[in-house]
């Protein structure tokens, strides 16, 4: 099983199994890896470990979180990847790990108004329509999944999901990842805004903590958006 090794200065503080989807870490206790150092934010980063792989992605962090020395924002992991939160290190160890960056989408900000969003958004599922048929190879007999945005300003906008991961929302408001298995598309949600558990809606009832498996004709409530999701028949 994957894990992370934790150290400072080369000593070793703790190993931590990567055995559940998401993963925090930052200075307080309430994290999966508590680490009391005032150089590390109190949600400093997050671990989302999907089958053999995991993704790491900084949350805003005050000083930053670095992979091999380069700052990241969000990050495929690899075997042998060095994270640097403060003067801490976590190792990543996973043999089996088969990611890489271009399996991680940037975040598709669906602010309702924005007209900055409404375009990141068209340029995202254009990017995404354009890749949808090189990929759909690499998961045959699954039904390729699409979110279609129902109200604001890019209503009617699609989004092809042809990536292992798409992160959704607006940062600081609400976040939530859509992960493509072999089995079919899971909703998890990431973070909001207040105490952090402000869950995405389908069909009018929060998720809750755990991954939902979605269902064809599903309808997403997500950072003021509506979309429904849909697979091709």
């Amino acid at each position: 099983m994957a894990k992370l090794v934790l150290s400072m200065n080369g000593a070793v503080q703790g190993e931590f199994e990567l055995n559940q989807e998401r993963l925090s870490i930052g200075r307080k206790p309430d994290n999966d890896i508590p680490i009391d150092n005032l150089a590390v934010s109190g949600k400093h980063a997050l671990i989302i470990t999907i089958l053999d792989d995991s993704f790491l992605e900084d949350l805003g962090s005050t000083n930053g979180t670095y992979v091999n020395g380069k700052l990241v924002k969000k990050h495929a992991l690899k075997n042998g990847d060095v994270i640097a939160i403060g003067k801490h290190e976590l190792k990543y160890v996973n043999e089996n790990a088969t990611a890489d960056d271009d399996e991680f989408e940037k975040t598709m900000i669906i602010k309702p108004g924005s007209a900055s969003a409404a375009v990141a958004a068209a340029q995202a599922a254009e990017k995404a329509g354009a890749a949808a048929q090189p990929q759909a190879a690499a998961i045959s007999g699954m039904p390729s999944g699409r979110l279609t945005v129902l109200n604001g300003p890019i209503a009617g906008k699609e989004l092809e999901l042809t990536k292992a991961l798409i992160t959704l929302g607006k940062p600081g408001t609400q976040v939530a990842v859509i992960s493509r298995r072999p089995h079919g598309y899971f909703l998890t949600h990431i973070e909001s805004d207040g105490d952090g558990k402000r869950y995405p809606k389908v069909n009018g009832e929060a998720i809750g903590p755990k991954a939902y498996q979605l269902k064809n004709n599903d309808m997403i409530e997500l950072a003021g958006i509506k979309m429904e999701f849909t697979t091709a028949s």
